[in-house]
């Protein structure tokens, strides 16, 4: 039944596809892209219902007039630009971090194959409750404490999820401690990476 899961997002997506254009553009993107006032209004209408809006058109003209002299980069200008090279080397690293760590290997290593899918559900269920649990706390703590604890964590449940892959073939509890470690590791990189 993988066939129907997989087409499911398909089907959502074309549901998307078809009620996408009866819905308006975004305000700020009609004005302060297109400079169209009178589509940015009408959108703002329509998204809000009927108001006065002066207060928030106010602040997309002083958006205007901060960024009136910036020039908007296409992605080739973006990546030919020095300044900007700090942030992509992070952003990439980020990125690659969860790629590169092996993890769908090692979540279905030394497991039987009737509870893989029950891994795979528990992988979902882990990236869910990271991000909630990420959204709710990284006012509080900041994106730096998020990203250095996040890191710390995830080499700590590395070097355990190691430790019991080395041992599995010894204890077979182990191998089940090693789904845990997954889901923790998967978890960590959600609260910070």
């Amino acid at each position: 039944m993988w066939h129907v899961l997989l087409s499911f997002s398909g089907l959502v997506a074309l549901i998307q596809l078809l009620f996408l254009p009866f819905f308006p553009e975004s305000p700020p993107y009609l004005f302060l892209q297109k400079e169209d006032k009178a589509g940015c209004l009408k959108a703002m209408k329509q998204l809000w219902g009927e108001g006065n809006y002066h207060t928030e058109f106010d602040d997309l003209m002083k958006e205007k007039a901060i960024t009136k002299g910036t020039k908007i980069m296409n992605v080739l200008e973006v990546l030919r630009e020095r300044s900007v090279y700090p942030q992509l080397c992070t952003m990439l690293l980020l990125l690659l971090s969860l790629q590169l760590c092996g993890l769908s290997a090692v979540e279905t290593a030394n497991l039987q194959e009737s509870i893989i899918p029950y891994v795979s559900l528990g992988v979902s269920i882990s990236e869910l409750i990271s991000i909630i649990f990420c959204s709710s706390i990284i006012d509080r703590f900041g994106r730096r404490m998020l990203l250095c604890g996040g890191y710390l964590l995830m080499a700590l449940i590395l070097v355990l999820l190691e430790t019991s892959l080395l041992l599995s073939d010894q204890f077979l509890w182990l191998r089940y401690c090693s789904v845990i470690l997954i889901f923790l590791f998967i978890i960590a990189y959600g609260l910070g990476p």
